[in-house]
């Protein structure tokens, strides 16, 4: 078996890299005496994974990782032991116990919904947001492995509206293609007329699957 898991990690431990966060998290589950499951070899180590990394500086309010598991465990008593082990800014929200052959949150991830809040000119952007959306394509450049290559933003932003004074995006996050908070704001900055990309903050509030379920859900 294995435990979907839901976790957040918020205040100053957004700040921690995806493998600091990924030894925290290994480091949690020993002290919890949870019965997970271990790699084989000379090095043993648990066998999580994690759906998406979570960028440096960014919050995540509803972010989901994969445990197998020996034995038997309730999902009640998972909770409540890993959230013993963790520090208090990454929490344990909830699990969900799946067979082995569930298909793992990485290869079922699709999108994920942002929160993102304009240190600057907000108005303009709000204004433009509109026009940005009514756009057939948004030509950008991203950098891959090749270097800087030309991607259209369009198909991979799938909506975005003003809420309570910020902005909340719905943007692909998949392997067949990605949309980064930080090219949403050029773009949208772009729109607006501005010099420069507006400075903002963000939280990634959720992650849903390709046909946009919950992705702790699915």
């Amino acid at each position: 078996m294995k435990m979907f898991v839901v976790y957040s990690v918020t205040g100053r431990l957004r700040y921690i890299g995806h493998l600091d966060l990924m030894r925290a998290m290994q480091r949690a589950l020993r002290r919890s005496g949870l019965p997970v499951r271990y790699s084989q070899g000379y090095n043993p180590h648990i066998l999580l994974s994690l759906a998406a990394p979570l960028p440096v500086g960014m919050e995540g309010l509803r972010e989901v990782m994969e445990v197998p598991f020996e034995g038997s465990v309730s999902e009640s008593e998972f909770v409540a032991r890993l959230n013993a082990a963790l520090p208090p800014l990454i929490r344990c929200l909830g699990a969900r116990a799946v067979d082995d052959s569930h298909p793992a949150p990485m290869a079922l991830l699709g999108a994920a919904v942002y929160r993102v809040e304009p240190q600057e000119s907000a108005g303009q952007l709000f204004e433009a947001l509109p026009a940005m959306l009514s756009r057939d394509s948004l030509p950008a450049l991203k950098k891959s492995k090749r270097g800087m290559v030309e991607v259209d933003l369009r198909p991979l932003i799938y909506n975005a509206f003003v809420r309570d004074g910020s902005l909340k995006a719905l943007l692909a996050l998949a392997e067949a293609g990605t949309c980064k908070p930080e090219l949403f704001m050029k773009a949208l900055s772009e729109q607006a007329g501005l010099e420069a990309p507006a400075p903002f903050r963000c939280v990634r509030e959720a992650l849903y699957t390709a046909s946009f379920a919950p992705l702790e859900e699915a």
